[in-house]
């Protein structure tokens, strides 16, 4: 049997251990801070942000939501609703899986110039830490559809009308 000693000294043992304690402060810092929402996303914090972020999309709204109201990200992936809700996300840039069980804000704006709209038609806009992490848009006519914030001129992927995509009364992200 082998057995090694070392005579460390009482300035070197507390700078060693001041040290240990910065590395472990540091990963426990890192481990808990919230990479879910990233950095290049829209800035949606204020009212203001979220108009302007709609309107970079051509979209006129009101200029105060019509309903916010905090939802929760449904936490199940085998939630056949939300994976389809999350494709349309992924379509435009977003990921709302990387939210599921959080809370997040959602607004609700009324486009007024929807074209040849029937019916109202709101914009929504769900946000985390103040940034813009998703939405839609939703035509809540018998026949509208829900589909991502571009003009439906361009619009890339259209979802059609579920009992929860037609009453803007109830939020557009799907329950489980």
């Amino acid at each position: 049997m082998f057995v090694l000693t070392a005579k460390i000294s009482k300035p070197k043992l507390i700078a060693i251990g001041i040290l240990l304690l910065v590395a472990i402060i540091l990963l426990v810092m890192l481990a808990s801070s919230d990479k879910s929402t990233p950095s290049n996303a829209p800035i949606g914090a204020a009212n203001d942000d979220r108009v302007a972020y709609l309107a970079t999309y051509g979209w006129s709204v009101s200029t105060t939501p019509t309903e916010s109201q905090k939802v929760r990200i449904p936490d199940g992936t085998d939630n056949r609703i939300f994976a389809r809700y999350n494709d349309l996300q992924i379509s435009q840039g977003f990921d709302l899986s990387a939210y599921a069980g959080r809370d997040v804000m959602r607004y609700v704006y009324e486009i007024l110039n929807y074209p040849e709209a029937n019916a109202p038609v709101y914009a929504t806009v769900l946000v985390a830490d103040g940034k813009i992490i998703g939405g839609d848009v939703t035509n809540s006519a018998v026949d509208g559809v829900i589909h991502g914030f571009q003009k439906p001129s361009s619009v890339k992927a259209e979802v059609a009308p579920t009992e929860q995509t037609t009453v803007p009364q109830e939020s557009s992200v799907p329950a489980e």
